[in-house]
């Protein structure tokens, strides 16, 4: 009986252990609003670029913006304007980005017929 209790709290404790260590920390959207004054230059003061060659961000979900951050930081998406602003970000910074954008009233359409070459 004491054996099968102590296996019990190791194993929750092993699970608390292992939780805590995949919890995000908390977002903070004051400090990414300071870093999106960067992005604003291609894709709009408030996240809905107007230029068909940058993309929205506002609206867009916020584990596809940071992936994609990660993807621009870690060299995997080949684009050397993002690669430069993306390669000093941190994991709290692209995490903070990607709240601030998704939270923003998004402008997405559908560029089907519209894009270069159509």
């Amino acid at each position: 009986m004491i054996n099968k209790t102590l296996a019990r709290l190791a194993l929750l404790g092993t699970v608390s252990i292992a939780t805590s260590a995949f919890a995000a920390p908390p977002v903070n959207l004051e400090a990414a609003k300071v870093l999106a004054q960067t992005c604003q230059a291609c894709h709009g003061a408030d996240g809905n670029s107007t230029a068909a060659i940058y993309p929205r961000l506002a609206g867009q979900y916020a584990d596809y913006l940071a992936r994609a951050l990660q993807e621009y930081r870690a060299g995997e998406r080949n684009n050397p304007i993002m690669a430069v602003y993306a390669e000093n970000l941190s994991d709290q910074d692209i995490s903070n980005l990607s709240a601030y954008f998704s939270a923003m009233p998004g402008q997405l359409v559908d560029l089907h017929g519209r894009m270069e070459g159509q």
